[in-house]
């Protein structure tokens, strides 16, 4: 039941002015979840038994054909993580020169092409769907360009047949990083199969995780078998090297986790669903709190709860919010500020680029994740919307009283009609 002894009435009660937390402990964005631990302790000691536990182990070629099966594609490639799994790719692609990416993504996909001494031209978004926008893309293509790396942000998929076109007409490669978007499906389809090939994370903060994995997925049985080399240090069987590669392998007690999250694949995305649905009906009609909306005639894994806040509107700044609810030992996070142009080595090597990133800098500003997940419940989420309501209806004064400082005494009660 509902804990209502933690509903906001007044500003006093909030524990950012000295009020208790409606939490005792901390809400994350995205706690691990662990699926059937028996199931996995069972693998874990089969591989024990084995004495195989790395090295294209049996459970790594399961996971592996799995993963295609899942998504339908002929070719899995599982590496020890994303960042690794999106290095190989670009590498067997044969990406070179320049590459255009959104800079609006984990900078771990801008930086998996400079490590190759490829430069990431950044490129803004849609400011409704948040993904890259194609009629930007062309603007940026040069006699460098080699490619286009597009991010299937929150699992909610690019402007696919566009950038398709565009990389066609142009004679461009096209990648996209899925970190987000396993199980997800763009027209029926699923995510996996598109472009050159695409790439997943397996992250213990991602819904599906293998502790830590990744994997690329493809069509293209020649870059399969040079991603399969360049994981494997390049070689081709035992004595023979054929391309500079480096250790990108999967251990056998991360595909063993996989495997088991895989058997829970359904039961994770159900929360993740009923957990978006939550707070869809729970912030409906809040003022300047947009929550960003899936389509649910196609597959998806909900896995992200995305708020933007436009200050205008709600009369407090994001970041004063996520003060706030931090304070609650909600820990809602910043995705992904300040934007990839504004971090090392970009923002000294290219000052000017903000100019050209307009949508990117205003939802940078507005963006917020909420925590979600099999360790949160409908309660939860009902408290963490009314703490939200209840900050965007005194916005004003908190804003006041966050930049002067101040402990508020008793104020009046918040409304009914303002209550979740």
């Amino acid at each position: 039941m509902e804990n209502r002894g933690n509903i906001k009435r007044e500003l006093s009660d909030l524990a950012i002015f000295g009020g208790s937390p409606a939490f005792p402990e901390e809400l994350y964005v995205g706690r691990p979840n662990i699926g059937n631990r028996q199931r996995l302790l069972e693998r874990i000691n089969e591989m024990l038994d084995r004495k195989w536990f790395t090295n294209q182990g049996p459970f790594v070629q399961e996971l592996e054909q799995r993963i295609a099966d899942l998504v339908g594609v002929e070719h899995c490639v599982a590496t020890c993580n994303g960042t690794v799994a999106l290095e190989i790719a670009i590498r067997a692609g044969g990406l070179t020169g320049e590459v255009i990416l959104p800079s609006m993504t984990f900078i771990s996909t801008a930086h998996a092409l400079q490590w190759q001494q490829i430069t990431p031209v950044f490129c803004d978004i849609d400011p409704v769907t948040h993904n890259i926008d194609p009629k930007r893309v062309e603007e940026l293509i040069t006699p460098k360009t080699t490619g286009i790396l597009g991010v299937h942000l929150w699992g909610r998929p690019c402007e696919i047949e566009s950038l398709t076109e565009i990389a066609n007409r142009h004679g461009l490669k096209l990648l996209f990083d899925a970190a987000h978007a396993l199980g997800c499906s763009h027209n029926g389809r699923m995510i996996g199969g598109f472009g050159l090939a695409e790439v997943f994370s397996f992250h213990a903060a991602k819904f599906f995780n293998a502790f830590e994995g990744g994997a690329i997925v493809t069509n293209d049985g020649e870059l399969a078998l040079r991603a399969r080399m360049m994981k494997n240090i390049g070689f081709l069987n035992r004595d023979r090297v054929l391309y500079v590669g480096t250790n990108g392998k999967m251990t056998e007690a991360s595909a063993a986790m996989g495997l088991t999250s895989l058997e829970s694949i359904e039961q994770f995305v159900a929360i993740n669903y009923r957990n978006y649905r939550g707070y869809r009906k729970a912030l409906e009609g809040a003022p300047g709190a947009r929550l960003l909306a899936h389509t649910e005639s196609e597959k998806s894994n909900y896995q992200y709860i995305v708020l933007e806040i436009d200050e205008a509107a709600a009369e407090v700044h994001r970041d004063k919010l996520l003060k706030v609810l931090q304070a609650e030992n909600i820990m809602a996070q910043r995705y992904f500020y300040p934007g990839c142009h504004n971090a090392e080595p970009y923002r000294l090597s290219r000052p000017q680029a903000s100019a050209a990133l307009a949508e990117t800098e205003r939802l940078v500003d507005r963006v917020l994740l909420l925590p979600t997940g099999s360790a949160i419940g409908v309660d939860d989420i009902n408290l963490i919307c009314q703490i939200i309501r209840f900050v965007i209806e005194h916005g004003a004064q908190v804003t006041m009283m966050l930049e002067a400082g101040s402990v508020p005494g008793p104020q009046r009660r918040v409304s009914d009609d303002a209550r979740v």
